[in-house]
């Protein structure tokens, strides 16, 4: 398991949208002899500095962020109302370990995501939902004074998750949080070192990783990469959710140790088929097994890619991912080395001809 270490540390680092700092942290370590540059949104472009006009460029596209909650303000009793920033429920919420940043902007403190003992409970409270708006968190403290004189934490700070990185050396399966997306953020890492410096030069266009903010609330950091990169092809790696237990095996199309997911619809965009059909060939030359998915629902940052500039021909790359969007995740490392691995055989396959469809053409 080549890249374990990588993954533990991107899933173990704290990065609610707007606050991936840690994340960018570890992608500068990893970024080996490529440049690294970043915007005043905290997006991060790899391999940006020596772009030959002349020829297309691929970005290799995965976001930063994670699910989290921002302190929306402190009751009297020294409870912490919260802001959700991206897709939760409640009932994955509730009675959970979180971390809260301080105001020092570094230090991170536990709390507990507030949930009613059943012994004050009514009947008909313990029949109805709870509902994400019900939850606060609980720091420790008894006094809204206490929280902001003594814990140094105020209004705005943002939340993540508390859960640390595992992994199970006999059957390579990986437990942790924000697999959406930090097994993207490893898999464009992973891929630029496999390839390195002297092989990403010699290929027949321009390859740039684009480290993205902010995709759980809206796309936004994908916005502002693809306009900047201006990419004539973009692969957007994703941690997505796996339908093992959703669908039965004949139909699903995001097992575990299935292999990455190549997507062909989903609810923010359809696929470039010419794009699609030279990846499955890929795949097949290079004996790695890939899931066909068209899916219902769902978004990535191809949503806000494909549409960007004049177009631009996108692949969807999903590591399939059980419990997305909650504190435990499940991976298997397969399924990440499958997607470096398929990634690299394509992109050193793909030929000036091959991206010509990308170019306005006459007919």
């Amino acid at each position: 398991m080549k890249y374990i270490k990588l993954l533990e540390d991107v899933s173990n680092a704290y990065g609610a949208p707007g606050y991936e700092d840690q994340v960018i942290d570890i992608v500068k370590a990893n970024k080996g002899a490529f440049s690294l540059q970043a915007d005043a949104m905290k997006n991060l472009y790899m391999n940006f500095t020596n772009i030959d006009p002349s020829k297309p460029t691929i970005m290799l596209d995965s976001h930063m962020d994670e699910v989290g909650f921002m302190v929306q303000a402190i009751d009297e009793n020294g409870l912490l109302l919260m802001q959700a920033l991206g897709g939760w429920t409640a009932a994955s919420a509730q009675s959970q370990l979180f971390m809260v940043r301080t105001n020092d902007h570094k230090t991170y403190v536990p709390a507990v995501a507030t949930s009613k003992p059943i012994h004050f409970m009514t009947a008909e409270e313990k029949a109805k939902p709870v509902a994400l708006t019900d939850l606060k968190l609980d720091v420790g403290a008894t006094s809204r004074e206490e929280v902001i004189n003594d814990f140094g934490i105020t209004v705005g700070q943002p939340v993540v998750p508390a859960t640390k990185f595992q992994v199970n050396k006999k059957n390579g399966m990986m437990i942790g949080k924000a697999f959406d997306n930090r097994l993207g953020v490893a898999a464009t890492l992973a891929v630029f070192n496999e390839l390195g410096v002297d092989g990403v030069k010699a290929l027949p266009f321009n390859l740039v990783g684009a480290f993205a903010t902010q995709e759980e609330v809206g796309l936004r950091g994908a916005k502002v990469t693809t306009n900047r990169v201006n990419p004539q092809v973009a692969i957007v790696f994703e941690g997505t959710p796996s339908d093992d237990y959703a669908k039965s095996a004949t139909v699903g199309q995001g097992r575990v140790k299935q292999g990455p997911q190549l997507r062909y619809r989903d609810s923010t965009y359809i696929a470039s088929d010419l794009l699609n059909g030279l990846f499955v060939e890929a795949s097949e030359k290079a004996g790695i097994q890939i899931q066909q998915a068209v899916r219902d629902g769902g978004g990535t940052n191809a949503g806000a890619i494909h549409t960007a500039n004049n177009g631009v021909s996108v692949i969807t790359l999903g590591m399939p991912t059980r419990y997305a969007h909650t504190h435990y995740l499940i991976s298997a490392y397969q399924d990440f080395q499958d997607t470096v691995d398929v990634t690299v055989a394509f992109l050193k396959g793909l030929t000036e001809e091959d991206l010509a469809f990308t170019q306005l053409r006459s007919l």
